[in-house]
């Protein structure tokens, strides 16, 4: 596990906010191995009164992807195995214990766009762009990407871009779906804690629908989705974070929705 090239901290009036920042900036923050089992740990081993995280990279980008000094030759089993270690691992982050937000700039290519794509919400400021070189280097994409990807701006698109090349910039990039923010360079990591703040005041239990149940309920088929969803809005509603904000809502106690 690659502590030394990562760094932890608790952010907010009662730390309910984590911060994950990847620190090899000498290496565009490329992930290896150790990185990859690091984060996991982190979000096994999530302190309780953390309520939401974000994901930041030192120095000009958020991860240039695979370290590729580091690759080894590895039979088809063995890349399997190797495979199937980065998919638990992003899949903490994806299905943890709280709703991450990725704090993009400069690049997000390869394994960092993978990475970006377990996040739940991905902030990017005009620095940032977006590329999979894994078509021109004569692999393919192994830690999830082929999943979450074309979920976030289809098949056509993710085919495009590792089949030529293509590099999306920060705008193009928010246009297709990578990001839901685009912000000035150098305020992502602002902005994302921003957001996990106010999220972080969300219901426990809502959030836990919007992250844990909402992506299950999206690959179900429609009749099955209504079920899933009229049960998980029960069990919601039923929670007493979620009586006492409508019972604030009624009594005039909560504030109303507005436009920013």
């Amino acid at each position: 596990m690659d502590k030394k090239h990562i760094h932890f901290e608790l952010y907010g009036e009662q730390q309910e906010v984590a911060i994950i920042r990847l620190t090899r900036g000498s290496k565009r923050n490329a992930l290896n191995d150790g990185l990859i089992l690091a984060l996991r740990g982190l979000f096994e081993k999530m302190p309780a009164s953390v309520r939401a995280a974000v994901i930041d990279g030192e120095g000009e980008h958020f991860c240039a992807g695979l370290d590729l000094s580091e690759l080894q030759e590895r039979d088809a089993s063995q890349g399997v195995f190797h495979s199937r270690m980065w998919h638990a691992a992003l899949e903490h982050v994806q299905y943890g214990p709280v709703p991450v937000i990725a704090a993009l700039h400069g690049a997000v290519v390869g394994g960092g766009l993978e990475l970006a794509s377990a996040c739940h919400i991905r902030v990017a400021d005009d620095t940032t762009f977006y590329a999979l070189p894994e078509g021109s280097r004569g692999i393919f994409v192994g830690g999830g990407g082929a999943v979450r990807i074309p979920r976030l701006i289809g098949t056509a698109r993710m085919t495009d871009m590792m089949l030529t090349g293509r590099v999306f910039n920060a705008q193009d990039g928010e246009r297709i779906g990578l990001a839901q923010y685009l912000v000035p360079a150098g305020t992502a990591f602002d902005k994302a804690c921003e957001l996990a703040v106010r999220i972080a005041g969300n219901a426990p239990m809502t959030n836990y629908a919007l992250t844990h149940v909402l992506p299950r309920i999206a690959d179900q088929p429609a009749d099955q989705g209504f079920m899933t969803e009229a049960m998980m809005a029960a069990i919601a509603q039923s929670a007493p974070a979620a009586k006492e904000r409508v019972r604030a809502f009624l009594e005039g106690r909560a504030d109303k929705v507005r436009i920013a």
